[in-house]
């Protein structure tokens, strides 16, 4: 270990170095915490957003849910920074715009329900006018697309009688006779449309204007309920029943990263990718039906899926490794010359340790060559001994060994030199 040190730590000390300032550089890591916007407690949206809560917490994350009054209130919250994700209904984004925001993809059909009292007769949209109808509260999704299509039918403001009631509300208005229609959005296994179904005194409408609404607008399909699909033991529906649907969408901050998008998209697979009552398994999530542009993350994802560390590793694992992927082909290539480099600088700092004395050396083999007295030869004599002792103690490894013994030898040949030196001069005063 102690020579691998030696061989290596100055490139190891570079490495490392290089690897410290590339980190600073490196895409950002993923958020610690989230805030999702949810919806009202006790909706489809709250627990859409509680299931990607728990996913996001799985990984470490630290989640906020916020509840909210609805799809306009979360694509608000998302875009003032309030919130980083949430559920939204489409058909919003013409009216409030999506400056600053991501679709992940829909989610689940939400269908638009049109109950009716059979006390009055409702077979088309332009039948509503002059009755009581609800069609959701200021700020929520379901009157936006109420309005728009009573609005495209024909039926203005003043047409009929707006009630703002939404869901299990607006349901219980219609079966006490306080409205005549309720406009409603939700999914089929809501409690209360199977309530209405059931209620010899509501009747669902059939809407033959699905078709036409699917082509006028990319963000509506139009969906089948099959006759006994909610209640397959008392037929409910009665018959197969035509419903315009918009969907549910994944929207977040357009700066969300991406690990955390693919995250999300992941949990939507798992939740949502099984099919339901009105779609086929594998239909949803899907890039189709938004009306809010698909984040780049979001194609990629739907046309690749998940990346390939993610297949392999943990999210937290496969996050790191693809944000310093992009470091390993600079750092292998600053170590190849580095490590290549390693073992002659490891030979030129041990022979250093013994050429060093050569200068020393050469200093006294002049000094005695020009000396004019016995007593200067003597002196360097004396100092060319302490040369040797001094190199004695030079410890190198067994591999280099001849070099030293080479300047042990070179010492010694000085020293008999001027030994020479000395006895040819007694020798001419004799």
């Amino acid at each position: 270990m102690q020579k691998f040190l030696r061989l290596y730590a100055a490139p190891i000390a570079i490495v490392v170095l290089g690897l410290v300032v590339a980190f600073m550089f490196m895409a950002p890591a993923p958020p610690k915490r989230v805030v999702i916007a949810g919806g009202a407690s006790g909706g489809v949206y709250a627990a859409a957003a509680e299931s990607y809560a728990r996913a996001l917490r799985g990984e470490g994350i630290e989640v906020e849910v916020l509840e909210t009054a609805g799809s306009v209130d979360n694509l608000a919250r998302v875009k003032a920074r309030q919130a980083d994700i949430t559920v939204v209904q489409t058909g919003l984004a013409e009216e409030l715009g999506q400056d600053g925001v991501s679709a992940l993809g829909a989610l689940f059909y939400e269908p638009l329900w049109i109950f009716h009292r059979r006390s009055s007769s409702v077979e088309t949209l332009q039948d509503l006018a002059g009755l009581r109808v609800a069609i959701g509260p200021e700020g929520s999704g379901v009157r936006v697309l109420a309005s728009l299509i009573l609005e495209e039918a024909g039926i203005g403001p003043d047409a009929f009688t707006a009630a703002p009631l939404a869901g299990q509300a607006a349901a219980a208005a219609l079966q006490a006779g306080e409205i005549d229609a309720a406009m409603v959005v939700s999914g089929p296994a809501a409690a209360w449309i199977a309530e209405l179904l059931r209620d010899p005194g509501i009747a669902l409408v059939s809407l033959n204007e699905a078709h036409a609404l699917g082509r006028r607008h990319s963000y509506l399909d139009e969906v089948t309920l099959y006759r006994g699909v909610i209640d397959l033991a008392e037929t409910l529906p009665k018959q197969d029943v035509m419903l315009i649907a918009p969907v549910a969408q994944l929207v977040v901050r357009d700066d969300l990263h991406t690990a955390v998008q693919s995250l999300l998209i992941e949990t939507a697979i798992a939740d949502h990718g099984g099919g339901s009552l009105l779609a086929d398994p594998g239909l949803f999530p899907t890039p189709q039906l938004t009306d809010i542009a698909i984040s780049d993350e979001a194609k990629r994802y739907y046309e690749n899926g998940p990346s390939f560390l993610r297949r392999i590793f943990p999210y937290s694992v496969a996050n790191f490794l693809e944000r310093t992927w992009v470091l390993i082909i600079p750092l292998v290539t600053l170590m190849i010359p580095l490590v290549r480099a390693a073992p002659p600088i490891y030979r030129w700092r041990i022979r250093r340790k013994i050429y060093v004395w050569y200068k020393d050396l050469r200093e006294l083999e002049n000094a005695g060559r020009n000396a004019e007295t016995v007593e200067e030869r003597m002196e360097v004599r004396a100092r060319l001994a302490d040369l040797q002792a001094e190199a004695g103690k030079v410890e190198v490894p067994v591999s280099y060994t001849d070099d030293l013994y080479r300047l042990r030898a070179h010492i010694r040949f000085v020293a008999e030199l001027l030994d020479r030196l000395g006895s040819n001069e007694r020798h001419a005063r004799i």
